[in-house]
């Protein structure tokens, strides 16, 4: 099986429902906690390698320096991100394969709080002086809007693209968004977060097949605080 965009949006929504199965109201709060533990540190490697390279942390380098880019498979399917600047500064999000996971699962609250909070707290591990906001998403209306505080253009040298050093496979997104959810849920919860976390992982081999889930297990020794 192919590790992607739809994966890591599987990982991270079987985490908000087993936690608020288990656990409601103190679950949404673990969950939200945990997506921008993950978050953060995303936003911190991008910023170590800036940094090692002699760059600004502008909003300019924060586009440049991020990890991501669309799977093929996400292409294919017709779901890869389609991002418009409405021409004041702000992105606009019309299609997006995390919203479209979400979806597909039900589970529109889920990707909400998500969605609400992933790219702002990334922005905030890189830099947060930058102002990163989110003002609406596609779970509840018909387009993302991504924008800076400072009223700057948030797209700022988006046309260059990404740095191709910083880019990382949709294996080890996967990875990372798994152990960050299981530290932390295992840190609030203790037993009872360990046996949400056996949950999550069981969720991801029966969906993907074990060899998903042992893949994921390779990488508990990852230090993901930092960039290699």
């Amino acid at each position: 099986m192919e590790f992607n965009e739809r994966v890591h949006a599987y990982i991270a929504a079987k985490y908000y429902v087993h936690l608020t199965e288990h656990f409601g109201e103190r679950g949404k709060k673990a969950f939200l906690h945990a997506t921008q533990y993950y978050a953060l540190q995303r936003g911190r490697r991008m910023a170590q390698r800036a940094i090692r390279d002699g760059q600004k942390l502008t909003q300019a380098t924060y586009n440049y320096y991020g990890e991501w880019v669309n799977t093929e498979s996400a292409k294919e399917e017709g779901i890869s991100n389609i991002m418009t600047p409405d021409g004041n500064g702000a992105l606009k999000i019309t299609r997006c394969p995390w919203y479209t996971q979400f979806h597909d699962m039900g589970l529109t609250e889920a990707g909400a709080a998500y969605c609400k909070y992933l790219d702002s707290s990334i922005s905030r591990g890189f830099n947060p002086d930058l102002g990163y906001e989110v003002d609406q998403t596609l779970h509840t209306a018909d387009c993302c809007i991504h924008r800076l505080s400072t009223g700057k253009d948030i797209a700022e040298g988006s046309g260059r693209g990404k740095n191709p050093a910083g880019i990382k496979n949709f294996e080890y997104h996967c990875a990372h968004s798994y152990w960050a959810y299981n530290e932390v849920t295992a840190a609030i919860f203790q037993a009872e977060g360990e046996a949400v976390n056996a949950e999550v992982l069981a969720d991801v081999a029966a969906e993907y097949g074990q060899k998903a889930a042992d893949t994921l297990m390779k990488y508990r020794n990852t230090n993901f605080n930092v960039c290699e």
